[in-house]
């Protein structure tokens, strides 16, 4: 199988019980690749804080779940061993973030990964760092 096709065939299967990103955040996977993932989310009322913006957790967690995509393209089981991320502008109800995560290095069982999250209007709302650990499996039986 070709790496292009097994990390496509990643991203439908993880996606499919994917229940907290699908179903409980809202999110679309728009790519998986092999180490690059882009995933979508639009700020719906139950994502605003008490300052009625996006809360720093959902924005979080969207790219935690493009980190989770990218790392796990090569169909080996791969999970966060740390991540960062830094807020740089406020997200607003109705905002469209887009989220695109890309591998850095990967070196024996550990990757970094980037992931950089947008709005609409293109403009860079988030970045976050991801550390990955393979660990034993394959997302699917090859």
């Amino acid at each position: 199988m070709e790496a292009i096709e097994r990390a496509r065939r990643v991203g439908e299967t993880m996606f499919a019980v994917d229940i907290a990103s699908k179903d409980t955040m809202g999110m679309e996977l728009l790519e998986c690749q092999p180490g690059r993932a882009v995933i979508r989310m639009t700020v719906r009322e139950l994502h605003l804080n008490g300052h009625q913006i996006c809360h720093g957790g959902f924005i979080f967690t969207l790219a935690d779940s493009t980190f989770a995509f990218a790392c796990n393209s090569y169909n080996r089981n791969a999970v966060a061993a740390g991540a960062s991320i830094e807020f740089l502008k406020p997200t607003h109800l109705g905002d469209v973030l887009t989220c695109e995560g890309v591998e850095q290095v990967m070196s024996g069982r550990h990757g970094v990964y980037d992931m950089k999250v947008t709005n609409q209007r293109g403009e860079v709302v988030a970045l976050f760092r991801g550390k990955s650990a393979q660990i034993p499996g394959t997302v699917f039986p090859e």
